[in-house]
C-alpha cells in the first residue's frame, strides 16, 4: 500500500473529503450508522453544535502507532498530538490542523486548535479512525 500509486488513496481520500464537506458546510444528511463517512455532524442530523469530526491517522509502516505532529509549529516543540481536523484535500493529498487536548477543566469540548498544519499523501495512510464529533473553538 505504501507507494505513489494514485488508486491507492481513493478510499481514504473520499472519506476526508465527506467529512472535509461536513466541516465546512455544516449540511446534515441522513445516515443510520456512526461512521466516518455519516453524512452528518454530532449525535444525530439534527446536532448542531459539533463543527468538528476528529481523526486519527495511521501509516502503513507505522506498526499500529498513530501518527504523530507537533502542536505548535517552534522547531523545538517535544509535545505531539496524534488528532487532526482535515482542512483541505486535493487528490491524494490533504492538509491537516493538529488538535491539541482541552486542559480546561471548564471546558466539555475534548479538543482545542492549534496553528500547527501539515500536508500528507494519503497513499502511505492504510488507516483512518474517526473520533467523536465536536465543537472545535476557531475554526
Amino acid at each position: 500500500m505504501c507507494n505513489n500509486n494514485s488508486e491507492e488513496c481513493k478510499c481514504i481520500a473520499e472519506i476526508l473529503t465527506v467529512i472535509n464537506i461536513l466541516q465546512q458546510n455544516a449540511e446534515c444528511g441522513d445516515a443510520c450508522l456512526d461512521t466516518c463517512d455519516r453524512g452528518f455532524l454530532g449525535c444525530s442530523a439534527s446536532s448542531v453544535n459539533c463543527n468538528t469530526r476528529p481523526i486519527m491517522l495511521y501509516t502503513c509502516c507505522g506498526n499500529g502507532v498513530p501518527w504523530a505532529m507537533p502542536i505548535s509549529r517552534d522547531p523545538n516543540e517535544t509535545v505531539t498530538s496524534s488528532v487532526f481536523r482535515i482542512e483541505k484535500i486535493d487528490g491524494c493529498c490533504a492538509t491537516f490542523r493538529v488538535l491539541a487536548p482541552n486542559t480546561d477543566a471548564e471546558q466539555t469540548y475534548p479538543y482545542v486548535t492549534t496553528n500547527s498544519f501539515f500536508t500528507m499523501n494519503l497513499s502511505c495512510v492504510c488507516v483512518l479512525r474517526c473520533l467523536q464529533d465536536t465543537f472545535v473553538d476557531c475554526v
